[in-house]
């Protein structure tokens, strides 16, 4: 159902949105929500004239999600969903210019990291009231990594729909050929794997990286090495020791990885691993489904598995998506009636698991159930792997910024032009001023 969007090009669509609002806002960080939306007492009433609610996603061309919407309509019939469909790379740029000209939609299907971004802007209506209200949204059964990335000021702005962890794709057909028991399970492990498998002679490799996606793969072992991002008041955190650390061994990385493939992102990387130039591959969830649906001539030799341990033990990033309601609808509780429909945990399983895809849900009562391994076998691992899981979001509209920085420094290290040590210093120098403003 849903498009296998690589984690690259929805981190690229989070920049375009946090960095549209900062220019929007008028420097304020301040959220100006409208306060009288979302208020009231008992449960949502239907509209008792026909009320339309505008969906903008980049998933309302799917047959399962028009079918949704139609029983949705039938159970709520004075309530009309208009789709307004973009292409997922553009949908935060859209949305922005949207929202600065005064013509958001009623209900946006955005990358969930962005939501404390919007809240912090003020586009977005504060739903605590409907949530409290509500006999379908149970705070307490969502992830907790996937609850802050739609978390500001101690408030839920969003409703997460799916998500992922990331994890390992190894091609256990070459670590046979290698000589290589199983996967790694350190660090030590990882990098005696990467050379093990790396042969030049035969363009073969161990791992394959990003130039253009350099920061958000490197967080996983910044977390694993025990450093972070940013502090809770926003100073710098990423030039640490711990930080050099993994930055140190993240760019290493690139001496077994094929060059060709640096300047290019991790969707178009993913042939590579399915054509065996590359042996071992991070990903989300998402690349399970991608493999199964577009190469399955190599079903049967590869595999998933945890990341391997660092410094402070496993660690792994988690991404997703999530329903937001904007600030300038009039339909505020027929908005809300649609965005509760679709976080009923039986919608949310058909989103996800259910479908062709290999997206987690958000609930803990549907990851625990038996029937996701049953559908899906393939996602146990990424499901053990959320207990690892760090939201990698920063509630500080500034961090988008910021975020711009480290991938194009770190990258030029990828390129042997800086080291790594320079490019977070370089980074955290330029950052400086844009914090402090």
């Amino acid at each position: 159902m849903r498009i296998n969007l690589s984690r690259k090009a929805t981190v690229a669509v989070a920049l375009v949105a946090s960095l549209g609002l900062a220019a929007c806002s008028g420097g304020s960080d301040e959220p100006e929500t409208n306060s009288e939306q979302g208020q009231g007492e008992g449960p949502v009433k239907d509209p008792t004239e026909p009320t339309e609610v505008s969906f903008f996603s980049w998933i309302g061309n799917s047959a399962d999600v028009k079918k949704t919407a139609a029983r949705f309509e039938k159970e709520h019939p004075n309530i009309k969903i208009k789709f307004e469909n973009v292409p997922a790379e553009s949908a935060a740029q859209v949305l922005t210019t949207r929202i600065a000209g005064n013509n958001a939609p009623d209900v946006a299907f955005v990358n969930a990291s962005d939501t404390a971004d919007y809240a912090a802007r003020g586009a977005l209506v504060d739903i605590e009231n409907y949530i409290e209200r509500s006999d379908v949204v149970k705070p307490d059964d969502y992830v907790e990594a996937f609850k802050t990335f739609v978390t500001y000021e101690d408030k839920m702005w969003g409703l997460p729909m799916d998500g992922e962890s990331t994890g390992l794709f190894y091609r256990t057909d070459m670590f046979e050929a290698a000589g290589i028991d199983g996967p790694p399970e350190t660090w030590e492990d990882f990098e005696a794997a990467a050379a093990a498998l790396t042969d030049e002679s035969k363009d073969q490799y161990g791992y394959e990286l990003f130039a253009t996606e350099a920061a958000y793969y490197w967080y996983p072992w910044l977390y694993q090495a025990g450093g972070d991002l940013l502090s809770e008041d926003g100073e710098i955190l990423f030039t640490s020791e711990e930080a050099k650390e993994a930055a140190e061994f993240y760019v290493g990385l690139a001496e077994y990885s094929p060059a060709d493939y640096l300047n290019s992102n991790s969707y178009d990387g993913r042939v590579a691993f399915a054509e065996g130039q590359v042996g071992m591959y991070m990903a989300g969830a998402w690349f399970a489904g991608v493999l199964t649906d577009e190469f399955p001539k190599i079903e049967g030799k590869w595999a998933t598995a945890p990341l391997p341990d660092g410094p402070a033990g496993c660690k792994t990033t988690i991404a997703g998506d999530a329903l937001v309601m904007l600030g300038d609808t009039d339909n505020a509780d027929a908005a809300w009636l649609w965005m509760e429909y679709l976080s009923q945990p039986d919608v949310l399983a058909d989103f996800t698991y259910r479908t062709e895809g290999t997206l987690l849900p958000p609930l803990k009562s549907l990851l625990e159930g038996e029937e996701i391994v049953k559908e899906k076998p393939v996602l146990e691992g990424f499901i053990d792997l959320m207990q690892c899981g760090v939201a990698s979001t920063v509630s500080n509209p500034k961090f988008p910024r910021v975020e711009t920085i480290l991938n194009e420094e770190l990258g030029k290290a990828m390129y042997g032009d800086q080291t790594a040590e320079e490019a977070l210093e370089n980074a955290a120098q330029q950052a400086e001023p844009i914090l402090a403003r």
